[in-house]
């Protein structure tokens, strides 16, 4: 399990802003076969604290695929802590960072994907609906790997009108295959294994391949905001309007 416990390139899980991020949301640090302290605020075992992270990382950072960078430093844990907000791979990489702080073995899982709810505008300048190397955290807790996929924050799934993703730590949590009306929502093409770290160069790569129109030297740099234009697509949806 040491590659899933280490701080890596990308899941820089030594990072203080990462630890201290981590203590914050489950409490002071607790490595497999130590105890809490008496005293000690914080889940007591590791599915309550694995938990706890998720949640964090899901809701208090914005999913926002108008403003991707895949240059090394912005795909770091710790840099998306200081931005605030990410994509599905870079807030992965966060919840896998966060976990290993906490002694919980994390890495990173990536499938192709077709999101049949997706914003028109992100529609056309990817030129398709497929996402390539969507990723997940894979959290190993009681003996079994858990997915864990903390991309959709709470104020987004309520402009996209779809439930939020729950995460028990005992279930894989992945996206939701339909909406709230009953429409096909998330759909699994290609799996692209497991990471003890992030694969850049490969991820770039396959950004790079798939969207020419969108991706200029592993940047994507889109005006406004991901959550607006989903909630203006909501709208043309209830008028019955194409978009």
């Amino acid at each position: 399990m040491g590659d899933y416990l280490e701080s890596g390139v990308y899941i820089d899980s030594d990072h203080p802003s990462v630890i201290q991020f981590s203590e914050r949301v489950a409490g002071p640090s607790v490595h497999p076969g130590e105890s809490l302290v008496p005293g000690q605020e914080g889940p007591a075992d590791s599915r309550e604290r694995a938990v706890a992270l998720y949640y964090a990382v899901r809701d208090e950072f914005r999913y926002e695929p108008y403003r991707i960078d895949l240059n090394p430093e912005a795909m770091k844990a710790s840099a998306l802590l200081s931005r605030g907000y990410g994509f599905c791979i870079a807030k992965a990489v966060l919840l896998a960072a966060t976990a290993r702080v906490q002694g919980i073995p994390a890495r990173l899982g990536f499938a192709d994907v077709r999101n049949h709810l997706t914003t028109a505008r992100l529609r056309r300048s990817m030129g398709t609906d497929v996402f390539v190397y969507h990723g997940y955290a894979d959290l190993l807790i009681d003996g079994k790997w858990v997915k864990a996929t903390p991309a959709f924050n709470k104020a987004l799934c309520e402009r996209f009108g779809v439930e939020t993703l729950e995460f028990d730590g005992v279930h894989d949590s992945v996206f939701q295959p339909f909406d709230g009306q009953g429409n096909q929502y998330m759909e699994y093409l290609r799996d692209h294994g497991r990471h003890a770290d992030l694969p850049l160069e490969d991820l770039r790569l396959a950004f790079e391949e798939a969207y020419p129109r969108l991706m200029v030297q592993g940047v994507c740099d889109l005006s406004g905001r991901f959550e607006d234009d989903a909630e203006k697509d909501r709208r043309r949806r209830r008028r019955g309007s194409s978009p």
